[in-house]
């Protein structure tokens, strides 16, 4: 088996996080499911679990939709066929009718571990990284530096421009 190389590895690491954040800007339940582990467990930014069933219920139910929905990597370590991603996510969204606008520090648990029936053909591919746990920490006050680009651009009329106008409720 010939092994993957390390800069391909990273490089499928580091487009995980925009892959996934674009994934539930559209609310694209097809996606989610393909990169979210069939244990997948979030830790919301107030304590709460959602398993992989309840997450995605809220796309299919209609109660969460994004305006924005935005990621960016600022840590990445690999450990094994895991690895650590931390980051900053950035929402302007709405759930069962209220604002749940906010930034959040980020912790994305990923895996490359073979799931039950995995082919010995799959064994030997490009690992397929996908999300196993996420843990989100809400960040108080001003936007942290990283954003300031974002926040600059008037990210409401940048994701419209893209087609998420699904918003629930008046603009303020």
């Amino acid at each position: 088996m010939a092994a993957t190389p390390r800069s391909t590895v990273s490089r499928d690491l580091t487009t995980f996080g925009s892959r996934w954040a674009g994934a539930e800007l559209r609310g694209d339940i097809a996606a989610l499911e393909a990169l979210l582990t069939d244990d997948f467990v979030a830790v919301g930014p107030r304590g709460f679990l959602l398993d992989k069933r309840r997450w995605l219920a809220r796309y299919e139910t209609g109660a969460l939709v994004h305006d924005l929905f935005t990621w960016h990597t600022e840590h990445l370590r690999r450990h094994g066929d895991g690895a650590v991603l931390l980051g900053v996510q950035s929402q302007q969204s709405v759930y069962e009718g209220r604002d749940v606008d906010g930034h959040f520090r980020a912790t994305h648990h990923l895996t490359t571990a073979a799931s039950a029936g995995t082919s010995a053909t799959a064994a030997t591919a490009r690992p397929t990284w996908r999300l196993a746990a996420l843990h989100l920490s809400p960040i108080e006050g001003t936007p942290p530096e990283s954003l300031a680009g974002l926040t600059a651009q008037g990210g409401r009329s940048q994701a419209q421009a893209a087609g998420s106008t699904r918003r629930g409720v008046s603009e303020r």
